[in-house]
């Protein structure tokens, strides 16, 4: 009996064991999956944010081990100040992450989402051409970031200079914006889609398609801080992953991609859903390397006393995108395989 007693005590004590070890390993991946969540902020409800909407939509973070979160911070400086301060991790967002790594903010560019600046300027009809719009205001969203540097590059474009020539008026959405057209507040503004949709509805016409001019810029573009990168590049090499994967999807699954568009716009408005993607599509690239090319664009337009002797190779690092490409991953995802 003492012997039988014995064997089921030990029985228990492994059995008690094996759970603990369950328990153990069941805690561990846990804390494994948490490490890979990924918080991912987006400045405005426009086709620019595209990739980051498909990835939600066809659940692309998970097949590449990360668990992502969108998150909508209105407005690109103050999303890339969300960036430095920890509130995301990675950031879709276009110049004002070199405003901000020119005054020492710890932040890299690792892919260039859009390829150039997505805009375009619509007025009332008393702008009859660009010239019109010297002495009046023109609005634009977010001052630093990505609208007031393609107001910027227009306006030099055609001979103005801004805050001289032009005035400029900011504001934080780009709904604000079409409202203060509609009362003529502006007489111009820079719109991106779908929101010009909207202003052609109300009347208003485009007066130029900045994205026509193909001028480098970092639009959209995906931004980090380079501790992240330090500590976790699994993080962020899953991220690229699923971000290329959905790239893919955008130019190969149009209904997918419009699914996405109208779901994270609020819309089920066709024309808008259809004009986000036609516009802007074809703006992503395959393998989205950022080019010098893009900074030295934003350096040209930034008011920054540090724009003119800056290094564009200091802002960004097209590592991980150079990894995945050599690795085969790009070549793989474009198989069918």
């Amino acid at each position: 009996m003492k012997l039988l007693s014995s064997l089921i005590m030990k029985r228990k004590n492994l059995w008690s064991i094996a759970t603990l070890v369950l328990v153990l390993l069941a805690m561990m991946s846990s804390a494994e999956v948490a490490a890979l969540t990924i918080k991912v902020g987006y400045p405005q409800l426009s086709g620019g944010s595209m990739p980051l909407w498909v990835i939600t939509e066809t659940k692309l973070d998970q097949r590449y081990g990360v668990d992502l979160k969108p998150i909508y911070i209105a407005g690109g400086a103050r999303l890339t100040q969300s960036l430095i301060a920890g509130d995301v991790d990675i950031a879709l967002t276009g110049g004002a992450v070199v405003g901000a790594i020119l005054s020492g903010a710890d932040l890299t560019y690792v892919a260039i989402g859009l390829s150039t600046y997505a805009f375009s300027v619509y007025a009332g009809p008393d702008i009859k051409e660009v010239h019109d719009l010297r002495g009046k205001v023109l609005g634009v969203i977010t001052k630093g970031a990505s609208s007031d540097h393609a107001a910027i590059a227009f306006l030099r474009r055609y001979g103005m200079r801004e805050g001289q020539d032009v005035k400029m008026l900011y504001f934080a959405r780009q709904g604000d914006l079409l409202a203060a057209l509609d009362r003529r507040i502006v007489s111009a503004g820079v719109l991106s889609s779908p929101t010009d949709v909207m202003a052609q509805r109300l009347g208003f016409k485009e007066l130029v398609n900045i994205a026509a001019f193909k001028l480098p810029y970092p639009h959209n573009a995906v931004a980090t801080r380079k501790s992240l990168v330090r500590q976790n590049p699994d993080l962020i090499r899953g991220f690229l992953k699923a971000y290329l994967a959905a790239v893919k999807i955008i130019h190969e699954e149009p209904e997918v991609a419009k699914r996405a568009l109208a779901r994270f716009l609020g819309t089920k408005d066709p024309e808008m859903i259809e004009d986000s993607y036609r516009s802007l599509a074809p703006l992503f690239l395959k393998i989205p390397y950022m080019p010098e090319e893009a900074i030295r664009s934003v350096l040209s337009v930034s008011d920054h006393p540090k724009a003119a002797q800056a290094d564009p190779k200091d802002f960004f690092d097209n590592r991980f995108l150079k990894e995945l490409e050599s690795a085969g991953f790009v070549k793989e995802l474009y198989s069918g395989r």
